[in-house]
C-alpha cells in the first residue's frame, strides 16, 4: 500500500474507486487481485458513513430464520418497488458476506457459546443483525482498511477529490460530443497548497463510484459532512442514468440535543425494547403499527412528525429506562458514553430524539453486478440504485448491500469488456479565462440556504406548493453557483456545493413527478398509494439541453 500527497498528471490506474467506505473497500480488497486499485477520498480515509453505522449488517443466520423471510421483510419496507431479483441475491449471499468480512479481520459480537450474536431492528420479524456492539460500522471500516492498508495494489489517497468523470465530452476533438465511455476522472487536492487550485487527470480502465449519500442537502442529518451527493452529481452530468430520488430516508431517532450535531440513536436500540414516548410519557407508536417501535423506518419518522406538528414540540423522547441498566451498558456503551457526555444517562433518562435525514435510496441506476449506463463507469453502495431498497430501506441492508455489489462488481471486471483509455485524446482540465477566486462570499450562503430549503419544503411530508417552491428557489441557486464555478479558479468548497445543488434539484423533480404517497414519500396532495400509475422506479437521463428527461416506463437494467 501507498498513501500519495502530491500527483503528475497524468496518472494511470486499472480500477479508480471514488469514496473510501465499506462498499469502496469492499470492490477495491475483491478487484486489487487482478489489477492495481487507487482509492481516492475527499476527507480522511475513516471519515465515512461506514464509520457512523451503529447497528449491524443484516443476514438470515439464525435457526428460525430464513431467506424467504428476509426477503419479504425486505419487500415490505420497501413497499411495492424493490427488485426481487437485486433483493434475492444480496439475501442469499448474506451469509458468505459476513464470512467474507470475519476472513479480513472483523470482529463481530458473539454470545456466550461463541455464536454470531444476532440483533433486531426495525422491519424484521426475526433477529438477524450481526453487530459489533454499537459500532459495527466503525468496526468493519478498521478491518477492511488494515487490510487495504498491507495490499501492495492498492494505493489509499485522501484529500483528493473528483471534479468530473472524464467521458467522450473531454476529447480534444470531441466537438459536440457527449456522453459515452468513462475513462476516470478529473481530480484536485483538498489540502495541499502547493497545488491550490490545480486539477489532473487520473485515468482509468474502470470507474467505481462508492461516494455515499447526500444527506447534507438536508439541515439535520446522520451524515458526515462530506456527503454532498457527489456520486449523483458526477453521473448526472456525466450522462449517466439516475433513478427513485424522491426517496430519502429519516432516521426516526437522532440525539435532538444541539451539540450532538443529530448524532443518531440505533436502531437496534429500539430492538432491545426501548420506547418512543411524549412528554407524558404516552407511547406514540400505539395504534400506528403493530410492530410499534419497530415498525419500518418511514412510518416511525411520519409518527414522530406528526406528534411534534400537533404538539408543537421540537423533539419526543425514546425512551429505555424500564430496561437493565446492565444491558444496556453492555450492549450499547457507545451510545451510552455519548449521551453521558451530553447529560442525559440512558438507564435512568429519556433519550430526546428527532428524525434526520440518514439515507439516500435512489442513486445511478445499475445492474444486478453495479455497471451504470456508462460504460466503464460503475455505482455501489449508497450512491447506487440497484433494485434493493425500493421506496423504504430495511434497516442494516444497506451494509450487505454495499459488500455484495462491492465483490460482485470487482468478479464481473475480471472478464468485462472494458473500453480503451484513448490517453493522447483526453484534454487536461481547462482553466483559461478563470481567476482566483477573492470573492467566495458571493456563494458561501447557498449551502445553507440549500439545506435550509430542502428541511422545510422536501422533507418528510410533501405537497406541490412546497416543491415548487423549493424547485424555483435551487434553479436560481444552482445558476449563481454555475455562474461563479465557470469563472473562477476550483476550490473543494465550490465543487461540494455545485454538486449538493444538482442532488437537491434531482431529488426536488423525482418528487415532483411522483403523484402519489409510497414509502418515504408522502405527499399531502397524492396521500394515497397508486399501484396503477406509479408501481415503478423514477428513471431520468439528461436530454440535449441538461433537463431531466422522465423514462416513464424505464429501459433494461444496464448491461
Amino acid at each position: 500500500m501507498s498513501t500519495t500527497s502530491l500527483m503528475a498528471p497524468p496518472r494511470r490506474t486499472d480500477f479508480l474507486v471514488v469514496g473510501s467506505g465499506i462498499a469502496g473497500l469492499s470492490f477495491a480488497l475483491a478487484a486489487a487481485d487482478h489489477g492495481q486499485v487507487l482509492v481516492l477520498t475527499k476527507s480522511e480515509l475513516l471519515n465515512t458513513s461506514t464509520n457512523r453505522a451503529q447497528g449491524g449488517i443484516a443476514s438470515a443466520l439464525g435457526d428460525e430464520d430464513s431467506f424467504l423471510q428476509h426477503e419479504q421483510d425486505t419487500h415490505v419496507a420497501g413497499d411495492g418497488l424493490c427488485h426481487a431479483d437485486a433483493v434475492s441475491q444480496i439475501v442469499r449471499e448474506g451469509p458468505e458476506s459476513i464470512r467474507w468480512l470475519m476472513a479480513h479481520g472483523t470482529q463481530f459480537t458473539r454470545d456466550e457459546q461463541g455464536q454470531l450474536h444476532l440483533g433486531r431492528e426495525g422491519g424484521h420479524h426475526h433477529h438477524r443483525i450481526v453487530h459489533a456492539r454499537d459500532l459495527t460500522g466503525a468496526e468493519i471500516e478498521r478491518a477492511l482498511l488494515e487490510s487495504a492498508r498491507r495490499h501492495p495494489r492498492i494505493t489509499l489517497m485522501p484529500h483528493w477529490m473528483v471534479v468530473d468523470l472524464i467521458t467522450r465530452h473531454h476529447y480534444t476533438d470531441a466537438g459536440r460530443a457527449d456522453g459515452g465511455p468513462c475513462h476516470g476522472a478529473y481530480v484536485m487536492p483538498v489540502l495541499d497548497p502547493r497545488e491550490r487550485f490545480s486539477v489532473h487527470r487520473v485515468l482509468a480502465r474502470a470507474t467505481v463510484l462508492a461516494t455515499g449519500g447526500s444527506g447534507q442537502i438536508y439541515r439535520h442529518t446522520t451524515n458526515p459532512e462530506i456527503a454532498t451527493g457527489d456520486g449523483t452529481a458526477l453521473a448526472w452530468r456525466a450522462g449517466a442514468r439516475l433513478a427513485n430520488l424522491e426517496f430519502f430516508q429519516f432516521h426516526p431517532t437522532s440525539l435532538a440535543i444541539p451539540e450532538a450535531q443529530n448524532w443518531l440513536i440505533s436502531e437496534a436500540l429500539r430492538g432491545h425494547g426501548a420506547r418512543l414516548v411524549d412528554a407524558r410519557g404516552r407511547r406514540l407508536m400505539e395504534g400506528v403499527h403493530p410492530m410499534l417501535e419497530l415498525a419500518p423506518r418511514d412510518i416511525v419518522a411520519r409518527g414522530i412528525d406528526q406528534v411534534m406538528k400537533t404538539e408543537g414540540v421540537d423533539h419526543v423522547w425514546l425512551d429505555a429506562t424500564h430496561l437493565p441498566a446492565h444491558e444496556l451498558l453492555e450492549q450499547f456503551p457507545t451510545i451510552h458514553q455519548r449521551c453521558l457526555e451530553l447529560g442525559v444517562d440512558i438507564t435512568s433518562d429519556p433519550i430526546p430524539v428527532v428524525p434526520a435525514a440518514h439515507y439516500q435510496c435512489g442513486g445511478v441506476w445499475t445492474d444486478l453486478d453495479g455497471r451504470t449506463s456508462l460504460p466503464g463507469l460503475f455505482a455501489i453502495g449508497e450512491s447506487a440504485c440497484t433494485g434493493v431498497h425500493g421506496a423504504n430501506r430495511l434497516a442494516s441492508n444497506s451494509l450487505l448491500e454495499a459488500v455484495v455489489y462491492g465483490r460482485r462488481a470487482a468478479a464481473v471486471l475480471q472478464c468485462e469488456d472494458l473500453p480503451e483509455v484513448p490517453e493522447a485524446r483526453i484534454a487536461p482540465w481547462d482553466k483559461t479565462g478563470t481567476y482566483d477566486p477573492e470573492e467566495w462570499v458571493v456563494v458561501s450562503h447557498d449551502r445553507d440556504e440549500i439545506r435550509r430549503l430542502m428541511w422545510d419544503y422536501v422533507g418528510i411530508v410533501r405537497s406541490r406548493p412546497r416543491l415548487e417552491r423549493a424547485q424555483s428557489r435551487l434553479a436560481l441557486i444552482s445558476r449563481e453557483i454555475e455562474h461563479y464555478y465557470r469563472r473562477t479558479s476550483l476550490r473543494p468548497g465550490l465543487v461540494e456545493l455545485r454538486n449538493m445543488a444538482a442532488a437537491a434539484r434531482l431529488a426536488v423533480g423525482c418528487a415532483l413527478h411522483r403523484e402519489e404517497s409510497r414509502g418515504l414519500h408522502a405527499r399531502l396532495d397524492f396521500p394515497s398509494r397508486d399501484d396503477e400509475r406509479w408501481a415503478r422506479d423514477t428513471l431520468l437521463e439528461r436530454d440535449e439541453e441538461g433537463k431531466p428527461r422522465w423514462l416513464d416506463h424505464g429501459p433494461d437494467r444496464p448491461g
